[in-house]
């Protein structure tokens, strides 16, 4: 990572800043806020405004123009944009026809088929970045610059889990299509265009081949970016440490190949900068092409070319430079989370970075006399930069990982204090394995024995410290919003009064002071009362939390990355121990998220239903169990158990047939509170828990089957009288909840919450 000097937030924005910082703000407003139909007027009132610049004088005029003409600009760029580019993708959206196509990257296997990136030539000689699910033998076997000719159904790529989105807009892919039948032509040579993509595979190959099956993982993510082959383990406790930003190929990688780039060349600055600039857009374009990379190889580009031209740097013109070109490319890469987040970093490290190491390196003597005190300030200095660029990363970054992810990751610091300089050693060490690999492989896997050394200890790093107890936060309370409005109004003041010293003792200090209250009142909001039910927002699928006096347990974990979602829900709390896990049935909707559960949490007791012994889950669920260390019992008569002031009665099977009908119940009470969770009982199984299952009025029924018109039953509603229902449920084609079920609860006065709405829903019993 570079070192921005203070003086660089001294220089006042170039002229090119101005316009290129209105453009990409027009570009933002018209993707995020902007209807489409009125881009282009507005554009064309932003340059009338222009006019009024005339008025005035000096330096402001100037401004004025620049600010509105680049306004303008970014309107009427966006709305051409979706005019022009989208054109062709809107003429095959919504029709089944025969088209020409171009592989552009290498096929990846799903669950029902094997998605592809294609270009779909278009009747003007254009093409159409087409996200193609193809069907059927052979699939697997594309490679980059194949020539097929498809019989597919199209639609926009404007929706995901049936929601509108722009994400794959921001990645440029304007077209899905689903495709059974296909033909394959395969060119004598691979044409330029597609190389990258070549020696993205050549590299990942190489990795395999040369290193041991846990380090290969993260080598292949640190030099491509490809995350997939990365387990769900170490991904998560990367994002709980706050490291995961050194698996998306940035800044981070292109300051290290730089350097080394630097390095070998010496002194020719002008062979320096002629092949540095050509290899790090070739890495970018090997590592995909996303916006962080984009955004880093730019502006490497831009500090290696500034002095030959005489040219000073200043960063706010590269970034805002830099921004405005790749939104030029795709105003839809605006949405991109990659983007935002990869800009933020940058913007925060320009803003604070600097001072923050020109306050702190005061307090080190100047001219070192002796071998020990040089080598205190050597190590003193490299604490401070590390410290330094990572606070300033994370000020802008921090909000957005919020809004995107629902968490914070308060062990970050102290990570990447501890991992960075492992991360280039990690970086450098595979990338020249790799290329090694491919002419010289015996040597290779020799060297890999050495270059695998600093990505254990990422691993073992990133694993140990999110293991600590808060050391990531879901964000789901009042305090910790309140918590993060005082600390950024903190840094506002400190920003714009901070004066001469810039001291940043009391604002850290009343930062530091809120956090810990914040963390204290939202443990305390899940761990008041008697009990603690709190129904987790896993999408389409099931995963209840309960804590009782310092005792915790957890009804199925199932859903989207349930087994992350309830790890982080108690581990939020301070809690690294889960006492007792009930696992209704076998579906991956209530049980898949085990196996991810268990690598990151101790559990005492797995409680599982004795049903389908060929279950092809049950079985990985045992296996992961006893690696585990965790004691397993199967119900076939029922059972009891007591955590902390709640008694837990679970109901043994009572149908037969279907999964669904095979499951487990569960009954807790405490006091004259009294809840039930059903899994995914149908109707009549609900008929016979009620006639022998002896339930109480219930003051909360967490409904199966995910609302369901076969869960709910009058019976069963009649029986219990609940007044809440919590109905966990995420984007499905099933129609859950189904309407007769939400009818049902409401004529018998529930309130009614759903995870889909309102989250994660927390009720708490006095």
């Amino acid at each position: 990572m570079f070192r921005p000097s203070a003086a660089w937030l001294g220089c006042p924005m170039r002229k090119l800043a101005w316009f290129a910082a209105a453009f990409s703000l027009a570009v933002f407003l018209a993707v995020y806020l902007l209807p489409e139909q009125i881009l282009v007027p507005a554009g064309a009132v932003c340059a009338l405004a222009a006019l009024t610049g005339l008025l005035l004088r000096g330096k402001a005029r100037l401004r004025m123009l620049l600010v509105c003409f680049g306004l303008a600009a970014g309107l009427c760029w966006t709305g051409a944009y979706s005019g022009i580019v989208r054109a062709p993708a809107l003429q095959l959206a919504d029709t089944e026809t025969q088209v020409e196509a171009v592989v552009a990257d290498w096929p990846q296997e799903n669950h029902y088929s094997t998605s592809v990136l294609a270009e779909i030539w278009t009747e003007k000689g254009g093409t159409v970045k087409t996200l193609l699910y193809l069907s059927g033998e052979g699939a697997d076997d594309l490679r980059p610059g194949d020539r097929l000719t498809i019989t597919a159904s199209f639609r926009m790529a404007d929706t995901m889990a049936g929601e509108e989105t722009d994400y794959y807009y921001a990645k440029g892919i304007l077209l899905m299509g689903s495709c059974e039948e296909w033909t394959v032509e395969r060119p004598e040579r691979v044409p330029v265009k597609y190389w990258p993509a070549m020696v993205s595979r050549v590299l990942k190959d190489s990795v395999a081949r040369a290193f041991r099956d846990s380090a290969a993982p993260l080598v292949t993510a640190l030099i491509t970016g490809d995350k997939t082959q990365l387990p769900d383990g170490v991904y998560s406790a990367l994002r709980r440490s706050g490291l995961a930003h050194v698996i998306a190929v940035s800044g981070l990688h292109v300051s290290f190949l730089a350097g080394l780039i630097t390095t070998l060349l010496g002194r020719r600055r002008r062979l320096s900068a002629v092949v540095g600039i050509c290899l790090l857009f070739f890495f970018a374009a090997v590592a995909g092409n996303t916006p962080s990379v984009q955004r880093a190889a730019f502006m490497q580009a831009m500090l290696l070319i500034a002095p030959l031209a005489d040219r000073e740097n200043d960063p706010p013109t590269a970034l805002s430079t830099v921004l405005m070109v790749l939104l030029v490319v795709n105003p839809y890469a605006a949405a991109s989370v990659s983007l935002q987040l990869s800009f933020a970093a940058v913007a925060g490290i320009f803003l604070f970075t600097g001072p923050l190491c020109e306050k702190w390196g005061r307090k080190l003597p100047r001219k070192p006399k002796s071998f020990w005190i040089k080598l205190g300030c050597r190590t003193a200095r490299v604490v401070i930069d590390s410290v330094a660029t990572t606070l300033g990363a994370i000020v802008f970054t921090t909000p957005l990982m919020t809004l995107y992810f629902d968490s914070i990751s308060l062990i970050s610091p102290l990570a990447n204090l501890l991992a960075l300089w492992a991360v280039s050693l990690a970086f450098l060490g595979g990338l020249a394995v790799a290329v090694l690999g491919v002419f010289l492989p015996a040597l290779a896997g020799l060297l890999a024995w050495v270059a695998a050394l600093p990505v254990w200890y990422l691993q073992w790093v990133s694993a140990a410290l999110a293991g600590l107890p808060f050391a990531s936060v879901s964000v789901h309370s009042i305090y910790l919003i309140l918590c993060m409005a005082l600390t950024y109004g903190l840094i506002a003041l400190w920003v714009l009064w901070r004066g001469p010293k810039g001291r940043v003792v009391v604002p850290v200090c009343l930062s530091t002071s809120t956090l810990c209250g914040a963390l204290i009142l939202q443990t305390a909001a899940l761990t008041g009362g008697s009990l603690t039910v709190s129904v987790l927002d896993v999408g389409q699928g099931l995963s209840v939390a309960l804590y009782s006096k310092g005792q915790t347990a957890l009804i199925d974990c199932g859903g989207y990355d349930a087994g992350n979602t309830a790890a982080d829900h108690f581990q939020s709390m301070g809690l690294s121990h889960i006492d007792l896990v009930i696992l209704t049935h076998y579906h991956d909707d209530h049980a898949a998220g085990i196996p991810q559960l268990l690598e990151r949490m101790d559990v005492g007791l797995l409680v599982l239903p004795d049903v389908e012994p060929d279950s092809a889950l049950r079985a990985e669920i045992q296996k992961a169990a006893q690696a585990a260390g965790v004691e397993t019992l199967l119900v076939t008569d029922g059972a009891t158990a007591q955590l902390g002031e709640v008694e837990l009665t679970i109901y043994p099977p009572l149908g037969s047939g279907d999964s669904n009908e095979e499951g487990l119940s569960v009954l807790g009470s405490a006091g004259d509170f009294d809840f039930l969770v059903t899994g995914d009982m149908d109707t009549t199984v609900e008929g016979r828990l009620v006639k022998y299952g002896n339930l109480p009025d219930t003051e909360l029924l967490v409904v199966g089957h995910h609302g369901s018109r076969y869960a709910a039953s009058e019976e069963l509603l009649q029986a219990i009288q609940p007044e809440l229902a919590v109905i966990s449920v995420g984007y499905n084609t099933y129609g859950h909840p189904a309407e007769e079920t939400l009818g049902r609860l409401a004529r018998y006065g529930c309130d009614i919450y759903r995870t889909d709405w309102s989250g994660t829903v927390t009720i708490t019993a006095e």
